[in-house]
């Protein structure tokens, strides 16, 4: 198997497939081989520092690590990026939030990857909507839309008895649309104090 994948022709492959990372089962289908083989060849790639690991099960290249707001999607799925850093990349908080902030269908979860922090907060899966898949740089990463993040970030804030955002740019944000997805939740505190907040 190694003379049939060398690292040239590996790199190469990949690369062509404009896959930012890749998974063992990805090199299965690239190069016709089992199972065995790709877990293999990744985890001598890896050993040897050619390829790195993401997490367990995914790789990049070390040249071509893909964006953070891009592996924020990859790193826990379903997922879409949500709550503090969505609305500082709207433009609805003034604040420059560095943690990768997201919202799952799956158990809330914290990891730190390659210097940065992501974290996902479990969402019923009835309000698991409103984002929109965004390019940037080659890359497509799903984001919630401005009044969803808006809701999300208040939901959890009342969840853990934090105080809501007081500076926020209503302007950017459609009020209809924020009381829509506040439905979705279920609940009374989080629909009250909105209507305060819009007065």
């Amino acid at each position: 198997m190694a003379k049939l994948v060398n690292r040239q022709n590996f790199m190469a492959k990949i690369k062509d497939t404009g896959l930012g990372i890749f998974t063992a089962r990805d090199v299965q289908a690239l190069f016709k081989v089992s199972k065995v083989s790709s877990s293999f060849l990744l985890h001598r790639y890896n050993k040897t520092g050619f390829i790195i690991r993401i997490k367990r099960g995914l790789y990049a290249f070390p040249d071509t690590i893909p964006p953070e707001i891009y592996l924020a999607n990859k790193l826990y799925a379903p997922s879409y990026i949500s709550r503090e850093f969505a609305l500082s990349y709207h433009g609805i908080i003034p604040e420059t939030v560095y943690e990768m902030t997201s919202v799952s269908t799956k158990a809330t979860r914290r990891f730190e990857k390659l210097g940065k922090i992501y974290s996902y907060r479990h969402i019923r899966k009835e309000a698991f909507t409103g984002y929109s898949v965004i390019k940037q740089q080659g890359y497509s990463f799903i984001i919630a839309d401005p009044e969803k993040a808006f809701v999300d970030t208040l939901y959890y804030r009342i969840l853990f008895g934090k105080e809501p955002m007081s500076r926020f740019n209503k302007d950017k944000i459609d009020i209809k649309k924020v009381m829509q997805y506040a439905k979705l939740f279920n609940n009374r505190k989080l629909t009250a104090v909105l209507i305060t907040t819009f007065k």
